[in-house]
C-alpha cells in the first residue's frame, strides 16, 4: 500500500483559528485520504513531497453554481444547445479546479447536463474536475425566475410539483433547486415578487426529503423568503431581504443562508455598459442592502455557507475566493469567511469526507504563498496548486 507524504509547510485544517508550523500529513495513495496529520519532526513514507514552507489549506466547497452557464451574457447563454452547452460546462469546472475549488453542489443546469457529468465523473470518464452534488434543471413557475428555454421546469401546481421533483430525483438530482422569488437575471420580475406558493414548495420539500436529499431555494426578497423558510427548505439562496422574523426562523429550524455577494457585486462593479440598464439597476439597488441584511443574520447565529451563483453576468468560475474578500470587508474575521466553506460541506452533507484536513478526510488541499488567516486575498493567488484526493492537479 503506497503512501505519501507532505511536509514542511504551514496548515490552516479549516476548522481550527490557526496557522500550524512545520506542519506534514501522510496520504494513502490508493484512497486518497489523509491518513495522519502533525507537526513538528518528519515523517517518511515512499513518496515524500517537500512544500518547501508554503500555506496549505483545504479545497473550497462552493455550494451555489450554475456550470451549464455563460457569465458573459445577460441571461447565462441558455437558449444554447445542448453540446454547445455541456462543452462549455466542462471548461467551467476546469475553471472551477484551478481556482481551488474541490467541490460543488450545482444549483440549475440546462438540459440536466450536471448529472450527466456528475455520472462520468463517477465513473473516471471525466477527470480534472471538482467533485459534484448535481442539482438538474431548477423548478419555477410559468414566466417565473429561470424560465428560459431548456433550463428551468415549469410547474403551475403541487400535483405539477410532485410530479417533477420525482422525475428529477429519478434522473440523478441529489439537491433540489426551486425558485422561491423574482430575480436579478429574469426581464418582467423583481425580487419581491413571490413565486411558487408554500404548497407547491411544501410538495417539493416532502418529495426531496423522502429521498434523503437537500433542498434549496433562490429566494430574494419578501414574503418569498418566509414562504420557503415556511415549506422547510434546507437552504435559502441569496437572500437579500432577510428579516429579523426569518432569521428567527432559520435559527429555529437550522435553515443555511448562502448570500453570493459576489455574483450581486459583480453586476455595478464589470457589467455598465454591457446589459440591459434594468439588469444593472436591479443589482446595484440591492447591494447595500444585501450587505447589510446578511451579515445582521449572520450576527445572530445564521448559518451561512460559500456559495457565489457562479455563471451569472460577469461572475465566472474562477471568482469564488472574491466571495471571501467581500465578507471580511463588511466585518468578518479572515477565519469567519473561511469556515463558510466547512458550512458548505455541512449543508451538503459531506463534512464527514470534506471541508478539513483531518484523519480519514479526502486530501483536497490548495498550496499557497501567504498565510489566508492573515490575508484573506492569499487564496485568490492564480497560480495556487491544487490537489485532489493527493494528487497534484494538472490543467
Amino acid at each position: 500500500m503506497s503512501k505519501t507524504t507532505f511536509f514542511n509547510f504551514n496548515l490552516f485544517d479549516g476548522k481550527t483559528n490557526e496557522t500550524k508550523k512545520n506542519a506534514w500529513f501522510v496520504v494513502n495513495d490508493d484512497s486518497g485520504r489523509i491518513e495522519k496529520v502533525g507537526n513538528g519532526g518528519k515523517r517518511n513514507s515512499a513518496n515524500n513531497v517537500d512544500l518547501h514552507g508554503k500555506y496549505v489549506m483545504p479545497g473550497l466547497i462552493n455550494a451555489h453554481t450554475h456550470i451549464t452557464m455563460d457569465p458573459n451574457t445577460g441571461d447565462g447563454g441558455t437558449g444554447s444547445d445542448v453540446i454547445e452547452t455541456t462543452v462549455r460546462a466542462v471548461s467551467n469546472l476546469h475553471d472551477l479546479l484551478k481556482s481551488g475549488v474541490t467541490y460543488i453542489r450545482e444549483c440549475g443546469s440546462s438540459f440536466d447536463i450536471d448529472i450527466t457529468l456528475n455520472n462520468l465523473h463517477k465513473q473516471g470518464k471525466l477527470e480534472n474536475v471538482p467533485d459534484i452534488l448535481p442539482s438538474g434543471r431548477p423548478y419555477t413557475m410559468t414566466g417565473g425566475h429561470g424560465d428560459f428555454p431548456n433550463f428551468g421546469h415549469l410547474v403551475d401546481s403541487p400535483d405539477e410539483m410532485r410530479k417533477a421533483v420525482r422525475t428529477g430525483l429519478k434522473k440523478g438530482t441529489m439537491a433540489v433547486k426551486m425558485m422561491a422569488t423574482g430575480g436579478v437575471m429574469t426581464p418582467g420580475d423583481f425580487m419581491d415578487d413571490p413565486q411558487l406558493s408554500v404548497e407547491e414548495m411544501k410538495v417539493a420539500v416532502e418529495e426531496t426529503h423522502h429521498k434523503g436529499k437537500i433542498i434549496a431555494a433562490h429566494a430574494e426578497g419578501n414574503p418569498g423568503i418566509l414562504n420557503a423558510i415556511s415549506a422547510g427548505v434546507d437552504s435559502i439562496e441569496h437572500g437579500f431581504y432577510v428579516n429579523d422574523e426569518e432569521t428567527e426562523l432559520m435559527l429555529k429550524q437550522g435553515t443555511y443562508l448562502t448570500p453570493t455577494f459576489v455574483a450581486d457585486w459583480a453586476i455595478p462593479e464589470y457589467a455598465v455598459g454591457k446589459l440591459p440598464d434594468w439588469e444593472i439597476k436591479k443589482a446595484a439597488d440591492a447591494l447595500d442592502d444585501l450587505y447589510a441584511n446578511i451579515m445582521k443574520a449572520w450576527k445572530k447565529g445564521v448559518k451561512i455557507t460559500l456559495g457565489t451563483d457562479a455563471g451569472t453576468p460577469f461572475n465566472d468560475f474562477t471568482m469564488t475566493a472574491v466571495e471571501f474578500q467581500l465578507m471580511v470587508e463588511q466585518g468578518a474575521t479572515n477565519f469567519d469567511a473561511l469556515t463558510t466553506s466547512l458550512t458548505s460541506a455541512k449543508l451538503m452533507r459531506i463534512d464527514s469526507d470534506y471541508g478539513t484536513l483531518d484523519n480519514d478526510k479526502f486530501a483536497d488541499f490548495l498550496v499557497l504563498d501567504a498565510d489566508p488567516l492573515v490575508d484573506v486575498k492569499a487564496v485568490q493567488q492564480i497560480d495556487k496548486v491544487v490537489y485532489k484526493s493527493g494528487v497534484k492537479v494538472e490543467l
